[in-house]
């Protein structure tokens, strides 16, 4: 009662070679879907990557190097 009898066993694969064998419209929507499937883990696992890569963090301007625009035309004058 528990298992699946021989007449089980014939739908399902008569199931899924209808689905899935032959080159008839379906086995084709079938790899259609499979493929878009694909391409959207492929896009979640590309935004988990480049939100999880931090972006490098630039140091500050050392105060000493710093000039100010005041400097910048006194220098440029002569």
């Amino acid at each position: 009662m528990g298992g699946l009898s021989i007449w089980h066993w014939i739908i399902i694969i008569a199931v899924v070679s209808l689905l899935f064998g032959g080159k008839g419209k379906l086995s084709g929507l079938m790899g259609d879907l499979a493929k878009g499937i694909k391409a959207f883990k492929s896009g979640m696992k590309e935004d988990e990557t480049t939100a999880s890569t931090a972006p490098p963090q630039v140091p500050p301007p050392s105060a000493t190097a710093t000039t100010t625009t005041a400097e910048h035309a006194a220098h440029d004058r002569g």
